[in-house]
Protein backbone atom coordinates (compact mmCIF):
# COMPACT_ATOMS: atom_id res chain seq x y z
CA UNK A 1 0.00 0.00 0.00
CA UNK A 2 1.62 3.21 -1.48
CA UNK A 3 1.80 5.42 2.08
CA UNK A 4 1.66 2.80 4.18
CA UNK A 5 3.81 1.12 6.70
CA UNK A 6 5.37 -2.01 5.83
CA UNK A 7 4.50 -3.74 9.27
CA UNK A 8 1.07 -3.73 7.09
CA UNK A 9 0.67 -6.50 5.19
CA UNK A 10 -2.82 -5.18 3.23
CA UNK A 11 -5.46 -2.62 3.91
CA UNK A 12 -7.72 -5.05 5.91
CA UNK A 13 -4.47 -5.86 8.52
CA UNK A 14 -3.91 -1.94 8.58
CA UNK A 15 -7.69 -1.23 9.92
CA UNK A 16 -7.37 -4.53 12.01
CA UNK A 17 -4.43 -3.72 13.64
CA UNK A 18 -4.71 0.04 14.63
CA UNK A 19 -8.07 -0.83 15.92
CA UNK A 20 -6.73 -3.01 18.69
CA UNK A 21 -3.42 -0.65 19.03
CA UNK A 22 -5.32 2.52 19.72
CA UNK A 23 -8.48 0.88 21.88
CA UNK A 24 -7.57 -2.45 23.72
CA UNK A 25 -3.52 -2.08 23.89
CA UNK A 26 -4.58 1.33 25.38
CA UNK A 27 -1.79 3.00 22.97
CA UNK A 28 -4.05 6.23 22.63
CA UNK A 29 -1.87 8.69 22.05
CA UNK A 30 -1.07 7.00 18.75
CA UNK A 31 -4.15 8.68 17.62
CA UNK A 32 -1.60 11.75 16.94
CA UNK A 33 -0.68 9.66 14.52
CA UNK A 34 -3.64 7.56 12.93
CA UNK A 35 -6.11 10.24 12.84
CA UNK A 36 -5.34 13.48 11.15
CA UNK A 37 -5.71 16.53 12.77
CA UNK A 38 -9.30 17.75 11.79
CA UNK A 39 -10.80 14.11 11.27
CA UNK A 40 -15.08 14.53 11.29
CA UNK A 41 -15.80 11.55 12.96
CA UNK A 42 -19.68 11.44 12.81
CA UNK A 43 -21.91 9.48 14.35
CA UNK A 44 -26.01 9.45 14.74
CA UNK A 45 -25.74 11.02 18.02
CA UNK A 46 -23.59 14.09 16.56
CA UNK A 47 -19.84 15.17 14.73
CA UNK A 48 -16.34 15.29 16.38
CA UNK A 49 -13.77 16.81 15.08
CA UNK A 50 -10.28 16.65 15.10
CA UNK A 51 -8.70 13.83 16.86
CA UNK A 52 -8.47 15.47 20.40
CA UNK A 53 -12.18 15.16 20.79
CA UNK A 54 -11.51 11.81 19.89
CA UNK A 55 -8.54 10.82 22.22
CA UNK A 56 -10.94 12.24 24.86
CA UNK A 57 -13.67 9.85 24.25
CA UNK A 58 -11.20 6.75 23.74
CA UNK A 59 -10.07 7.82 27.50
CA UNK A 60 -13.56 8.45 29.03
CA UNK A 61 -14.44 4.73 27.21
CA UNK A 62 -11.44 3.03 28.24
CA UNK A 63 -12.06 4.18 32.07
CA UNK A 64 -16.05 3.34 32.20
CA UNK A 65 -15.37 0.04 30.57
CA UNK A 66 -11.41 -1.40 31.19
CA UNK A 67 -11.78 -4.61 29.79
CA UNK A 68 -13.11 -3.54 26.70
CA UNK A 69 -12.48 -5.83 23.50
CA UNK A 70 -13.23 -5.15 20.41
CA UNK A 71 -13.22 -8.38 17.57
CA UNK A 72 -12.70 -7.43 13.69
CA UNK A 73 -15.39 -9.45 12.33
CA UNK A 74 -14.79 -8.03 9.09
CA UNK A 75 -13.46 -5.33 6.71
CA UNK A 76 -15.00 -4.59 3.11
CA UNK A 77 -13.74 -2.05 1.14
CA UNK A 78 -13.10 0.04 -2.06
CA UNK A 79 -9.68 1.46 -3.57
CA UNK A 80 -10.59 4.26 -6.30
CA UNK A 81 -8.08 5.57 -7.84
CA UNK A 82 -9.10 8.98 -7.69
CA UNK A 83 -10.86 9.16 -4.29
CA UNK A 84 -8.57 6.48 -2.44
CA UNK A 85 -9.11 3.31 0.09
CA UNK A 86 -12.15 3.67 2.59
CA UNK A 87 -12.61 0.53 5.06
CA UNK A 88 -16.13 -0.63 5.69
CA UNK A 89 -14.87 -2.42 9.56
CA UNK A 90 -17.29 -4.51 11.38
CA UNK A 91 -16.61 -5.22 14.93
CA UNK A 92 -17.85 -7.30 17.89
CA UNK A 93 -17.23 -5.33 21.11
CA UNK A 94 -17.56 -6.58 24.73
CA UNK A 95 -17.11 -4.70 27.99
CA UNK A 96 -18.24 -4.60 31.74
CA UNK A 97 -19.60 -1.96 33.13
CA UNK A 98 -16.89 -1.60 35.49
CA UNK A 99 -17.12 2.54 36.58
CA UNK A 100 -19.13 5.63 36.96
CA UNK A 101 -19.35 7.37 33.37
CA UNK A 102 -21.43 8.28 30.77
CA UNK A 103 -23.95 5.08 31.41
CA UNK A 104 -24.25 6.07 34.64
CA UNK A 105 -22.70 4.09 38.32
CA UNK A 106 -21.15 1.42 37.64
CA UNK A 107 -23.73 -1.89 37.12
CA UNK A 108 -21.25 -4.43 36.79
CA UNK A 109 -23.19 -5.74 33.80
CA UNK A 110 -21.22 -7.08 30.65
CA UNK A 111 -22.64 -5.79 27.07
CA UNK A 112 -21.89 -7.17 24.01
CA UNK A 113 -22.66 -4.96 20.70
CA UNK A 114 -21.57 -4.58 17.16
CA UNK A 115 -20.27 -1.44 15.50
CA UNK A 116 -19.30 -0.42 11.80
CA UNK A 117 -16.92 1.88 10.98
CA UNK A 118 -16.22 3.86 7.79
CA UNK A 119 -13.30 4.83 7.26
CA UNK A 120 -11.24 6.73 4.67
CA UNK A 121 -7.33 6.22 4.88
CA UNK A 122 -4.36 7.59 3.38
CA UNK A 123 -0.62 7.95 3.55
CA UNK A 124 -1.24 5.57 7.24
CA UNK A 125 -3.83 8.14 8.14
CA UNK A 126 -7.57 8.05 8.86
CA UNK A 127 -8.94 11.33 7.55
CA UNK A 128 -12.59 10.90 7.16
CA UNK A 129 -14.53 8.73 8.92
CA UNK A 130 -18.47 7.65 9.56
CA UNK A 131 -19.81 5.33 12.52
CA UNK A 132 -22.75 3.87 13.93
CA UNK A 133 -22.52 1.73 17.18
CA UNK A 134 -25.51 -0.26 18.63
CA UNK A 135 -25.98 2.31 21.61
CA UNK A 136 -29.48 0.69 22.17
CA UNK A 137 -28.34 -2.73 22.45
CA UNK A 138 -25.67 -1.04 25.04
CA UNK A 139 -28.07 0.41 26.67
CA UNK A 140 -30.66 -2.37 27.03
CA UNK A 141 -28.31 -5.04 28.41
CA UNK A 142 -27.44 -2.70 30.93
CA UNK A 143 -30.85 -2.86 32.23
CA UNK A 144 -32.41 0.14 30.75
CA UNK A 145 -35.17 1.26 28.05
CA UNK A 146 -33.88 3.73 25.29
CA UNK A 147 -36.49 6.07 25.42
CA UNK A 148 -36.17 6.44 29.04
CA UNK A 149 -32.21 6.57 28.16
CA UNK A 150 -32.25 9.42 25.51
CA UNK A 151 -35.01 11.28 27.83
CA UNK A 152 -32.11 11.20 30.50
CA UNK A 153 -29.62 12.57 28.34
CA UNK A 154 -32.01 15.88 27.43
CA UNK A 155 -32.38 16.50 31.22
CA UNK A 156 -28.98 16.08 31.87
CA UNK A 157 -27.68 18.32 29.07
CA UNK A 158 -30.01 21.19 30.22
CA UNK A 159 -33.31 20.22 28.57
CA UNK A 160 -34.83 20.58 24.97
CA UNK A 161 -33.48 24.51 24.47
CA UNK A 162 -29.46 23.09 25.57
CA UNK A 163 -29.37 19.49 24.45
CA UNK A 164 -27.03 18.70 21.54
CA UNK A 165 -29.06 17.94 18.58
CA UNK A 166 -28.03 14.45 17.16
CA UNK A 167 -26.66 13.94 13.55
CA UNK A 168 -28.58 15.58 10.55
CA UNK A 169 -27.10 16.52 7.10
CA UNK A 170 -27.71 20.32 6.85
CA UNK A 171 -24.93 20.37 9.87
CA UNK A 172 -22.11 17.80 7.76
CA UNK A 173 -18.93 19.44 7.82
CA UNK A 174 -16.63 18.30 4.24
CA UNK A 175 -13.65 15.52 5.36
CA UNK A 176 -12.21 15.30 2.53
CA UNK A 177 -13.80 11.87 0.81
CA UNK A 178 -15.87 11.79 -2.17
CA UNK A 179 -16.03 8.44 -2.93
CA UNK A 180 -19.31 6.57 -3.43
CA UNK A 181 -17.84 2.99 -3.14
CA UNK A 182 -17.25 0.92 -6.44
CA UNK A 183 -19.28 -1.01 -8.86
CA UNK A 184 -19.14 -4.74 -7.68
CA UNK A 185 -22.30 -6.89 -8.53
CA UNK A 186 -22.68 -7.84 -5.16
CA UNK A 187 -23.30 -4.35 -3.52
CA UNK A 188 -25.28 -3.63 -6.48
CA UNK A 189 -27.61 -6.64 -5.52
CA UNK A 190 -27.45 -5.60 -1.85
CA UNK A 191 -28.28 -1.72 -2.55
CA UNK A 192 -31.74 -3.18 -5.25
CA UNK A 193 -32.69 -5.38 -2.16
CA UNK A 194 -32.53 -2.45 0.70
CA UNK A 195 -34.54 -0.21 -1.97
CA UNK A 196 -37.04 -3.15 -2.79
CA UNK A 197 -37.48 -3.67 1.19
CA UNK A 198 -37.70 0.84 1.76
CA UNK A 199 -40.57 0.71 -1.21
CA UNK A 200 -42.25 -2.01 0.96
CA UNK A 201 -41.55 -4.64 -1.41
CA UNK A 202 -41.58 -6.83 2.17
CA UNK A 203 -41.97 -9.95 -0.06
CA UNK A 204 -38.35 -9.66 -1.65
CA UNK A 205 -37.02 -10.54 1.32
CA UNK A 206 -38.98 -14.43 1.26
CA UNK A 207 -37.55 -14.20 -2.38
CA UNK A 208 -34.14 -13.20 -1.70
CA UNK A 209 -32.90 -14.38 1.82
CA UNK A 210 -31.93 -17.62 2.41
CA UNK A 211 -34.90 -19.31 4.73
CA UNK A 212 -31.90 -19.62 7.55
CA UNK A 213 -30.97 -16.04 7.28
CA UNK A 214 -29.21 -15.08 10.20
CA UNK A 215 -29.66 -11.61 11.18
CA UNK A 216 -27.35 -8.81 13.58
CA UNK A 217 -29.61 -5.90 14.33
CA UNK A 218 -30.02 -2.56 16.11
CA UNK A 219 -31.01 -3.26 19.81
CA UNK A 220 -28.71 -6.08 20.20
CA UNK A 221 -31.27 -8.08 18.43
CA UNK A 222 -30.27 -11.73 16.86
CA UNK A 223 -33.15 -13.06 14.60
CA UNK A 224 -33.06 -16.50 12.65
CA UNK A 225 -34.88 -16.59 9.07
CA UNK A 226 -37.09 -14.73 6.92
CA UNK A 227 -39.94 -13.41 9.60
CA UNK A 228 -37.52 -12.41 11.62
CA UNK A 229 -36.15 -10.56 8.90
CA UNK A 230 -39.15 -9.06 7.88
CA UNK A 231 -39.91 -8.24 11.51
CA UNK A 232 -37.27 -5.98 11.93
CA UNK A 233 -37.36 -3.63 9.10
CA UNK A 234 -40.92 -3.63 8.80
CA UNK A 235 -40.83 -2.24 12.60
CA UNK A 236 -38.50 0.52 11.59
CA UNK A 237 -40.03 1.77 7.84
CA UNK A 238 -43.40 1.40 9.41
CA UNK A 239 -41.85 3.95 11.65
CA UNK A 240 -41.46 6.24 9.39
CA UNK A 241 -43.63 5.14 6.11
CA UNK A 242 -43.18 8.48 4.11
CA UNK A 243 -39.26 8.98 4.58
CA UNK A 244 -36.50 9.10 2.11
CA UNK A 245 -34.09 6.30 1.19
CA UNK A 246 -31.07 7.06 0.36
CA UNK A 247 -27.93 5.04 -0.28
CA UNK A 248 -24.47 7.38 0.28
CA UNK A 249 -22.10 4.84 -0.24
CA UNK A 250 -21.95 1.03 -1.48
CA UNK A 251 -19.19 -1.76 -1.83
CA UNK A 252 -19.24 -5.28 -3.21
CA UNK A 253 -16.38 -7.64 -2.33
CA UNK A 254 -15.96 -11.84 -3.43
CA UNK A 255 -12.62 -12.24 -2.00
CA UNK A 256 -10.21 -13.26 1.01
CA UNK A 257 -11.45 -17.03 1.34
CA UNK A 258 -14.95 -15.40 2.50
CA UNK A 259 -18.42 -15.48 1.11
CA UNK A 260 -19.53 -12.70 -1.28
CA UNK A 261 -20.27 -9.82 0.35
CA UNK A 262 -21.61 -6.07 0.66
CA UNK A 263 -21.63 -2.89 2.66
CA UNK A 264 -24.33 0.17 2.32
CA UNK A 265 -23.89 3.30 4.36
CA UNK A 266 -27.49 4.29 4.22
CA UNK A 267 -30.20 7.37 5.76
CA UNK A 268 -33.98 8.18 6.04
CA UNK A 269 -35.31 11.15 6.32
CA UNK A 270 -39.22 12.01 6.77
CA UNK A 271 -41.33 11.94 9.62
CA UNK A 272 -42.07 10.28 12.81
CA UNK A 273 -46.27 9.68 11.03
CA UNK A 274 -46.24 5.70 11.99
CA UNK A 275 -46.79 3.16 14.57
CA UNK A 276 -43.36 0.98 14.54
CA UNK A 277 -40.23 0.47 16.43
CA UNK A 278 -40.67 3.99 17.95
CA UNK A 279 -44.11 4.16 18.98
CA UNK A 280 -46.84 6.22 18.75
CA UNK A 281 -46.30 8.81 15.64
CA UNK A 282 -45.14 12.10 16.69
CA UNK A 283 -44.70 14.20 13.47
CA UNK A 284 -41.00 14.64 13.97
CA UNK A 285 -38.79 15.32 11.78
CA UNK A 286 -35.87 12.31 12.06
CA UNK A 287 -32.86 11.48 9.99
CA UNK A 288 -31.88 8.12 10.51
CA UNK A 289 -28.12 7.14 9.88
CA UNK A 290 -27.70 3.58 8.49
CA UNK A 291 -25.24 0.87 8.12
CA UNK A 292 -25.12 -2.65 6.65
CA UNK A 293 -22.77 -5.29 5.94
CA UNK A 294 -24.51 -9.03 3.72
CA UNK A 295 -23.33 -12.01 3.37
CA UNK A 296 -24.12 -14.24 0.55
CA UNK A 297 -24.99 -17.65 0.02
CA UNK A 298 -25.82 -20.69 -2.58
CA UNK A 299 -29.50 -19.63 -1.59
CA UNK A 300 -29.14 -16.09 -1.11
CA UNK A 301 -28.63 -13.44 1.48
CA UNK A 302 -27.54 -15.31 4.19
CA UNK A 303 -26.42 -13.14 6.91
CA UNK A 304 -27.32 -9.24 7.35
CA UNK A 305 -25.99 -6.45 9.77
CA UNK A 306 -28.24 -3.67 10.11
CA UNK A 307 -27.32 -0.77 12.65
CA UNK A 308 -28.85 2.29 13.24
CA UNK A 309 -29.03 3.95 16.66
CA UNK A 310 -32.12 4.07 19.02
CA UNK A 311 -30.90 6.43 21.16
CA UNK A 312 -30.31 9.07 18.35
CA UNK A 313 -33.84 8.56 17.20
CA UNK A 314 -35.27 8.62 20.15
CA UNK A 315 -33.47 12.39 21.11
CA UNK A 316 -35.07 13.57 18.14
CA UNK A 317 -38.28 12.69 18.73
CA UNK A 318 -38.11 13.86 22.09
CA UNK A 319 -36.75 17.05 21.39
CA UNK A 320 -39.52 18.00 18.95
CA UNK A 321 -42.16 16.27 21.13
CA UNK A 322 -41.46 16.47 24.47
Amino acid sequence: MKGFSNRWTDFPDYIIGITKEIWEDRGIATLHHYYSDDIPVRSPMGIQRGNRDVIAATMATCHEFPDRQLFGEDVIFSDDPEHGLLSSHRLITQATHLRDGQFGPATGKKWVVRVIADCAAREDTIYDEWLVRDYGGIVRQLGMDPRDYAAGLIVDEGGPEQASMPFTPDGDVEGGYKGRGNDNAWGQRYADTLGRIMNQDFNHIHESYDRAVIGEYAGALTTLGREETTGFWLGLRSSFPTAEFRIHHQIGMDADMLSPRAAIRWSLDGTHDGWGSFGRPTGARVHVFGMCHAEFGPWGLRREFALYDEIAIWKQILLQSG
